[in-house]
């Protein structure tokens, strides 16, 4: 099982992937764009995408929110949204991090794609089962039990450690 050591090396490793975006954002602000906090794209019907994530990120959400605080998506609308505003702004998700509507959209691509190959290799060196779902569908998994709770192992974790991943 997944202890407590390695599931804090999880929740650091996915802060490190969330500093490379700020980073990248911070280097060509003008392929990057800027978010104007609208939440618009937080109405996924009404913005016609979906939001996909990965364990390691709600992972990441429930330690820095606590389990009580996630919520399930019962409308189309992000379940952090509040008004136009996004209350999980600081543990936002990857995508959120990455996508801006006046963003460069070869420039969200690749980042996206760095990103997910990331994810997918710390899923791996924590044995964690890789998913990359929709946030309804993952957000229902993780509280209700497909995954276990952030203090709790996932199904299928094995015996070892979580080692850094190279940055």
């Amino acid at each position: 099982m997944v202890g407590e050591a390695e599931r804090r090396r999880l929740v650091d490793e996915v802060a490190a992937i969330y500093e490379w975006i700020e980073v990248r954002h911070t280097q060509e602000p003008d392929r990057a764009g800027w978010c104007q906090a609208c939440g618009a794209c937080c109405d996924f019907p009404a913005y016609d995408h979906r939001l996909y994530v990965t364990p390691p990120e709600l992972v990441y959400l429930a330690a820095k929110l606590g389990m009580r605080e996630l919520r399930s998506m019962t409308t189309g609308r992000c379940p952090y949204q509040e008004g136009p505003r996004c209350t999980v702004h600081e543990h936002r998700f990857a995508a959120c991090r990455i996508f801006c509507c006046g963003g460069d959209g070869d420039f969200q691509s690749e980042l996206s794609e760095e990103v997910l190959r990331r994810l997918k290799a710390l899923c791996e060196q924590c044995h964690v089962p890789y998913r990359y779902q929709d946030l309804a569908a993952a957000l229902a998994g993780f509280n209700g039990g497909t995954y276990r709770s952030a203090e709790a192992p996932y199904p299928g974790d094995s015996a070892g450690e979580c080692t850094s991943l190279p940055h």
